[in-house]
């Protein structure tokens, strides 16, 4: 009986980490299972043996803890990390289910939908080569399709190696809709007698699926569209054994920017690959949603709870979507800058450490350059002058590294603006220097020196430019930087004075 809640699941491998085509997945499922008050269920996939990766499944829940993606059945990480599982259709690991398996495929054998295979590997390896030769589309040739019960019963008394194949029905046309893509046909005499039971006593991914599917009830097989090919096996499977299908929806391929199928070639792929980035959850979610659908509207950046919401597979598009770097960037920044100065602080503090700008020393955070020891506060105000320039927190390091050094290193020909000239430079600098030391610790704030300065240039009928792109090169060392006033603000007054000192000194 069909079941009136609706119910979908993801059944990952564990075979290495989440990729970021798997998280769209595993996300467009949980959405969709949100926003229709059903069930988001897990269940691992673990039945090709020689694939498994120890940790893998460790690393599936960890990562849906981090995505705040919370299954109501299957497996999940208790507080000591150790991996349990819950739900009224278990167990869901696929190896613990052989039991299962075995009960379903004799019905199948029984019913003549499948049958023994004892062809050697060797055989199949021969076909598919000569196959080839001739241009033909690679498929088992049926050698052992219409063997008798007799001649199947020896070679299993005798122990003979032997697959269970699916008995793929002739010159039928198999039509099944598709949420996303439409009606879909396919004429079974392009099809194979594929393997449903591997020579080991494993289930093949075509026939588990379709057994777990039916028996936990599912009601809706949201997956990425490299499995369009493979629906029409599963229809025809669900048919034999007399079950319903479920509604099935293929989302768009994953792109590169060059229209080709996102793969590891193309760099990072993995969801901890742009963790360790210095990406905010809340951005690659948000991302992530976008690579595939949109509301119909110009809202680009949503929370995960009005993705709940607004999340329809109406809206899902049958073309492929470009994983876009570049918009991951402008999103992640949009997040940097609604975080709170002291959040961002937290953020931004490994990254730091990290580049070896600071480092940790009795509890206490000392400049690596200089030894000395760095109060929060300080650090606070140096970062916030990035806060809105950022696009993640791996830049924190290069775009702040001038901040840390005991004494900058720069050509002093990039003191003079491009409209001056070195003794202008050298003069003005001088005048800064003599004002800078006239302003009290107090009074050093960054609207005070703005004030401050620019009175100076009125007086001394000096142009922006020469004044202040000396001041902001012997501050930064950078063509790039912040305001010079707000980095003099940061700086403080002793090392602001430190630093013109400096560059007077290179000038001369």
């Amino acid at each position: 009986m069909k079941s009136s809640i609706i119910r979908v699941r993801i059944a990952p491998s564990p075979t290495g980490f989440v990729h970021v085509g798997n998280l769209r997945t595993i996300l467009y499922n949980y959405l969709f299972a949100i926003h229709e008050k059903g069930k988001f269920i897990i269940r691992i996939e673990d039945t090709d043996q020689s694939r498994l990766v120890p940790g893998a499944i460790e690393n599936l829940l960890q990562s849906l803890q981090w995505a705040g993606i919370e299954g109501e059945e299957g497996p999940y990480l208790t507080k000591d990390n150790k991996v349990k599982e819950r739900g009224e259709f278990g167990p869901y690991t696929q190896s613990a289910r052989l039991d299962i398996y075995n009960t379903h495929i004799k019905t199948l054998l029984d019913k003549n939908k499948a049958y023994y295979c004892f062809c050697t590997k060797q055989r199949i390896d021969d076909l598919r080569d000569e196959q080839r030769k001739q241009k033909l589309p690679p498929k088992y040739d049926g050698f052992c399709r219409n063997l008798s019960k007799t001649e199947v019963q020896s070679l299993l008394n005798s122990g003979t190696p032997h697959v269970i194949r699916f008995k793929m029905p002739e010159n039928k046309q198999v039509i099944f809709e598709d949420l996303i893509r439409g009606q879909i046909s396919v004429k079974t005499k392009d099809m194979d007698d594929y393997v449903l039971i591997k020579s080991d006593g494993f289930p093949t991914y075509h026939f588990a699926n379709i057994v777990d599917d039916h028996l936990m009830k599912i009601t809706h097989v949201l997956r990425g569209d490299e499995w369009i090919a493979s629906t029409p096996k599963h229809a025809l499977l669900y048919e034999a054994f007399g079950w319903h299908a479920p509604v099935f929806a293929h989302l768009p391929v994953l792109l590169n920017k060059n229209g080709k199928k996102l793969s590891k070639r193309d760099g990072d792929v993995s969801v901890q690959d742009f963790i360790d980035k210095g990406y905010l959850k809340e951005a690659i979610i948000n991302f992530i949603a976008l690579l595939g659908w949109n509301a119909g509207t110009e809202q680009e950046i949503y929370t995960l709870n009005e993705l709940t919401k607004q999340f329809s597979l109406d809206n899902v598009h049958k073309s492929g979507a470009v994983f876009d770097v570049d918009k991951l960037d402008w999103i992640n920044g949009m997040y940097i800058r609604k975080l709170s100065l002291d959040d961002f602080y937290e953020q931004c503090l490994p990254y730091l450490i990290e580049a070896k700008l600071i480092i940790e020393k009795n509890k206490k955070l000392v400049i690596k350059d200089t030894g000395e020891e760095i109060k929060s506060s300080y650090l606070k105000n140096i970062l916030a002058l990035e806060q809105t320039r950022i696009k993640k927190f791996t830049e924190v390091g290069e775009v702040l590294e001038f901040f840390f050094k005991k004494e900058l290193d720069y050509d002093p020909k990039k003191l003079v603006w491009k409209k001056s000239n070195k003794t202008d430079s050298l003069k003005n600098l001088k005048l800064l220097e003599k004002l800078l030391n006239e302003i009290n610790e107090s009074d050093f704030s960054s609207e005070n020196l703005k004030k401050l300065i620019t009175a100076l240039l009125q007086e001394n009928n000096i142009d922006t430019g020469s004044m202040l792109w000396p001041m902001r090169y012997a501050l930064s060392g950078r063509d790039n930087s912040p305001d010079p006033f707000e980095i003099a603000q940061a700086l403080g007054k002793e090392k602001t004075v430190e630093r013109i000192n400096l560059a007077i000194t290179k000038l001369m």
